[in-house]
């Protein structure tokens, strides 16, 4: 009877381990790149009980052990320069191996559509460009869109080697910041797209994190009408298509979203920060976050400002954020269209900072001139500015876009004149100036820039109230 007992048992067992699966995330492939001279995780699951795992990447000397427990496991290994290609094998009841592994810079791309546009969807140059989309050192990771309640372990998606056929389908403003990346970094390059187009911040965060505070969810509440904006709800997208990200180490992130948010543009000044920061704090670590600030556009006939607002906000977050850089756009946009196609240039002036702040490339100018302080001299506003290279510069015969006010807080259209690395600001309207403003309107394309050909970001010396017209 006791021997009869153990057979079953045993067959038991047996049968137990041949149907036991071992399994790991699908940003874990083949053609996968990983961050360099990093601590870099590698998780999964495991169905058999009681499992040991051997886990061997092709550069390292010796092996590491886990064992599975409750069906989890992870386990750490370090990562070497860039280089490769390598193998990564795990071993357990079955073997996992994937192949063609690079090791070089990870970079997180997310937003909305005008992070998710690509060259088929329309790009300048776009037959050339994708013709002469060969690299294999640059790889693309795409998250599908997808949705969730909870926070999700696992997203869907694939590692694609960069070809014209893979580059048309991606993000255009990232494979342009690779390919500059490229220029001048020896490097392997590993892109992840997560991006919806018409998303808000508040779906790219932890629902926590807005319920938390009233002036915040009363706003997101508006998120799920329809004719706002797509029908997502606040978190669902972090969880879908962040959270199951977290443990995988990046070297940063690049953001261009800020569109829909004109429908509540004063909590951007809030939300936007409080996302990169949780975003760093869920990775474990400050990463560099890199985004760029909304084009001008005509969105509507009444409100002519809510743009500008949110593009104060984005100002704002990278004046007050560590290890924060923006891409300012009023050059390369479009009026008439919502999805400038320049994206090179976009890229190209991502990477910029970059290169500058993390790839020790000290030789170039990677921001268009900021506002940094103002003097009242009189009747004028003479305005300083960080970033001016070896000078300021007007690209036409007058500056334009710049605007003063007195105390009574009415603007009025202003002369303004380069001096040395100020401008100097007045109006025959305004004989005791108190407060300027640069560029603050939905679609203005003023013509500020540094020697380095890049533009200025609008700006306003004051914190009056602003009244938007919805």
């Amino acid at each position: 009877m006791k021997m009869r007992i153990l057979l079953i048992s045993l067959l038991c067992l047996v049968a137990a381990n041949v149907e036991a699966r071992l399994w790991m995330p699908s940003v874990f492939a083949d053609h996968m790149v990983l961050q360099q001279n990093s601590e870099v995780k590698l998780w999964g699951w495991s169905t058999a009980a009681q499992e040991e795992l051997t886990i061997k990447a092709s550069w390292m000397n010796e092996a590491v052990k886990v064992k599975v427990f409750q069906g989890n496991w992870s386990v750490e290994i370090s990562t070497p320069e860039a280089g490769g290609p390598f193998t990564i094998r795990v071993s357990g009841h079955e073997t996992l191996e994937f192949t063609d592994v690079l090791i070089g810079e990870v970079w997180l791309l997310s937003g909305q559509s005008n992070m998710e546009w690509s060259a088929n969807a329309g790009i300048d140059n776009a037959e050339e460009e994708i013709l002469n989309a060969n690299d294999s050192n640059i790889r693309f990771f795409t998250v599908p869109r997808h949705r969730s309640e909870f926070p999700q372990d696992d997203t869907y998606g694939e590692w694609e080697v960069c070809t014209p056929e893979t580059m048309r389908r991606f993000s255009a403003a990232g494979y342009f910041f690779a390919r500059e990346i490229r220029k001048h970094k020896d490097v392997p390059i590993g892109l992840i797209g997560s991006y919806w187009g018409g998303s808000s911040v508040e779906t790219w965060m932890k629902e926590g994190l807005i319920n938390s505070m009233p002036e915040l969810s009363e706003k997101a509440s508006n998120l799920g009408k329809p004719g706002c904006c797509p029908q997502h709800t606040v978190g669902e997208l972090y969880n879908a298509m962040i959270h199951p990200l977290t443990s995988f180490p990046v070297a940063g992130a690049l953001w261009y979203q800020g569109e829909t948010n004109r429908q509540n543009p004063f909590t951007y000044y809030i939300t936007f920060p409080l996302m990169i920061e949780s975003w760093r704090e869920e990775w474990g670590y400050s990463f560099p976050f890199y985004f760029v600030q909304l084009a001008p556009y005509k969105y509507s006939e009444n409100d002519t400002i809510s743009a500008a607002i949110v593009r104060d906000a984005q100002l704002s977050t990278m004046l007050n954020l560590k290890n924060a850089g923006m891409v300012v756009t009023n050059d390369i946009g479009n009026v008439s269209d919502i999805h400038p196609r320049n994206k090179q240039e976009v890229g190209r002036r991502l990477a910029l900072w970059a290169l500058a702040r993390d790839y020790g490339i000290n030789d170039i100018e990677y921001s268009g001139p900021v506002y940094q302080s103002m003097e009242v001299d009189k009747s004028k506003i003479i305005i300083r500015f960080s970033h001016v290279a070896d000078g300021l510069t007007a690209k036409g015969k007058e500056l334009t876009h710049f605007y003063i006010a007195g105390s009574d807080q009415v603007f009025h259209p202003a002369k303004a004149k380069i001096s040395g690395n100020t401008v100097v600001v007045r109006s025959p309207e305004v004989t005791e100036p108190v407060a300027v403003r640069f560029a603050f309107s939905d679609t203005a394309e003023p013509n500020l820039f540094n020697s380095a050909g890049l533009p200025a970001s609008a700006f306003r010396t004051d914190d009056w109230e602003i009244k938007t017209g919805e």
